[in-house]
């Protein structure tokens, strides 16, 4: 299959029934807690870190079938991510995919418990036994979630990001946070894809990690042109906030048109890892192409 919009949607699908068996029904007791855990995971977003996690799989011969679960882990971490950015201690916005944030749609303390329940299952579903024939493999992937989802990956990111608020960072301190914030796990997105395999080849997850690493500051970078150019209904978020914030963005450091050059040129290097690849690497460079396009 060519056509990377209709795998793109095969594979979401394919997450979208993945994450709707995995997550725990609406009518098993607490049901609010369930109900909200649903309404914050299912029928929202475009699914980038599971198509990541699917298109490493792909380049590595991993089958469709064994990366659901990693694929599900990783859109589980980065729901509840959403869910406890959106609350008011953190950035403080109404809005998520089109539809009332968590805690605006329930309450605070509920979308807290929602985080803290998205988060434990990710790790309940990638550490059940038959993910991977080799028990070390699986660990690995277990460990490299852990670190992409903590104080030393995304957390971090987000605790520098506050701190950050109306300082004057320049291109390489930006880096360094969005590199935890947003890079860190879409590269393990990447990576926990690979190791669905049974056998990855070394030299290919050498590839996707050095693309993911570029892949991932791409996408904060198209983020913040985004925030910076599209509207609220377009987004799926309320635009303009982190403006508004004073926060410090690729917009706000280099300017439009330097950040869409950024974009470009991380484009270009990400997929020049997969050059020795040719089209095994198809789905991975058609992505790279569908993120850092979206503002283009």
């Amino acid at each position: 299959m060519n056509d990377f919009k209709a795998w793109s949607l095969q594979i979401q699908a394919r997450t979208e029934s993945a994450l709707d068996a995995l997550l725990p029904a609406d009518h098993i007791s607490p049901q609010k807690l369930h109900e909200a855990m649903r309404y914050s995971v299912m029928g929202g977003g475009k699914r980038v870190r599971a198509l990541l996690a699917h298109a490493a799989a792909e380049l590595c011969g991993a089958a469709p079938e064994k990366t659901n679960v990693a694929a599900a882990a990783v859109e589980l971490i980065h729901a509840y991510s959403l869910v406890h950015d959106d609350m008011p201690c953190m950035d403080d916005d109404d809005l998520r995919r089109g539809k009332p944030s968590c805690h605006k749609q329930y309450d605070d303390a509920t979308a807290l418990l929602v985080g803290d329940a998205l988060q434990s299952l990710a790790f309940q579903l990638l550490s059940q036994p038959g993910i991977c024939r080799n028990a070390s493999q699986q660990l690995e992937m277990v460990h490299l979630l852990a670190i992409a989802s903590g104080s030393r990956g995304m957390a971090g990111g987000q605790a520098i990001d506050l701190a950050s608020v109306g300082q004057a960072l320049n291109q390489s301190e930006l880096e360094y946070m969005h590199i935890h914030k947003t890079g860190a796990l879409i590269r393990a997105a990447a990576l926990l894809g690979a190791y669905c395999a049974d056998a990855p080849a070394p030299e290919k997850l050498k590839a996707i990690d050095h693309y993911a690493q570029s892949i991932g500051l791409a996408f904060q970078v198209v983020d913040d042109i985004l925030d910076a150019e599209a509207d609220t209904a377009t987004l799926g978020k309320t635009a303009g906030k982190d403006a508004e914030a004073n926060k410090p963005t690729y917009v706000t450091i280099l300017g439009l048109s330097r950040a869409r050059d950024l974009a470009r040129e991380l484009h270009e290097n990400a997929i020049e890892h997969l050059a020795p690849f040719g089209n095994q690497a198809q789905r991975l460079v058609q992505l790279a192409e569908f993120i850092t396009r979206r503002s283009f």
